[in-house]
């Protein structure tokens, strides 16, 4: 009952970090990775409430990354959460959020939609990690959208008049800042990627050159075919295999259980068996 991939209020999650936890040791959790957004801020309380349920507790971080004009999600686990290096990256990447936060209010109000920055800002539990989904749900609120997909589909999506391209932090340099942190690296959930065959591979070969180390097998609420096809293509690049339910809620059913994601298949070399921390 492994779960290393999941979210609480510090970045775009519902539940509080010690929340998360306590959810997870009912389903039944022995080990378990929270991996907010770009921030490491739930880590400390999440871990003594997890040494209070004895579950082995990971740390974790899931870092907003851009490959070939792609965003790539890209998971540490086991690191030195105190290195002068991966915080300062980390602040770097919540910065551009915040960044991108306004310019999407500037476009908004251009269409006379006045108010979304802060009142975005005001739905975001963490300010700092403000995202589009705040943008449609006030939009959503204030009757401007009818849900959220009519939200991304108006104003929010690619090529919409509110849309703002926005580059992450550099792939190799997320990757080397977790290794220097004395982490992992791991590629989050590598089926959602709107990639060519092709593209994926390249993807997979450059992570693994610039030192990569695993890939979800296993993500959210993903099938028994992809965590099959997921397994050969680590086995095929050399890389440890990972697993996550991705929750953010209950009652989103686009994630897994929470602390209760399915065994990996048996080819597969799973990550945990790297790990440093106790």
């Amino acid at each position: 009952m492994i779960d290393l991939h999941c979210h609480s209020t510090i970045s775009d999650g519902a539940l509080l970090p010690t929340e998360v936890v306590q959810l997870a040791a009912q389903n039944g959790c022995t080990m378990l990775a929270l991996t907010d957004h770009d921030h490491t801020g739930g880590l400390a309380d999440a871990r003594t409430e997890a040494m209070r349920h004895n579950i082995r507790f990971i740390n974790g971080v899931e870092i907003s990354t851009t490959w070939r004009g792609r965003s790539i999600h890209i998971v540490g686990l086991d690191f030195d959460e105190h290195d002068a290096n991966l915080q300062n990256l980390l602040a770097n990447v919540r910065h551009g959020r915040i960044e991108r936060a306004q310019q999407i209010g500037d476009k908004l109000a251009k269409k006379g939609i006045f108010g979304a920055f802060d009142g975005a800002m005001g739905l975001a539990t963490n300010p700092e990690m403000i995202s589009r989904t705040h943008f449609a749900d006030w939009l959503v609120q204030n009757g401007h959208a009818r849900n959220k997909q009519n939200a991304f589909s108006k104003y929010l999506g690619d090529g919409k008049c509110a849309a703002v391209k926005h580059e992450w932090v550099d792939l190799g340099d997320a990757v080397r800042a977790i290794i220097g942190a004395r982490g992992l690296a791991i590629i989050a959930h590598p089926m959602r990627y709107d990639l060519s065959a092709t593209a994926r591979r390249n993807l997979f070969d450059e992570f693994v050159a610039l030192g990569g180390h695993a890939m979800e097998v296993h993500s959210g609420s993903c099938q028994l075919n992809d965590r099959l096809n997921y397994a050969l293509a680590a086995e095929r690049h050399g890389l440890l295999a990972s697993v996550g339910s991705d929750f953010h809620r209950l009652g989103d059913y686009s994630g897994g259980v929470l602390g209760a994601c399915p065994e990996l298949p048996p080819i597969c070399k799973p990550v945990w068996d790297y790990f440093r921390s106790s």
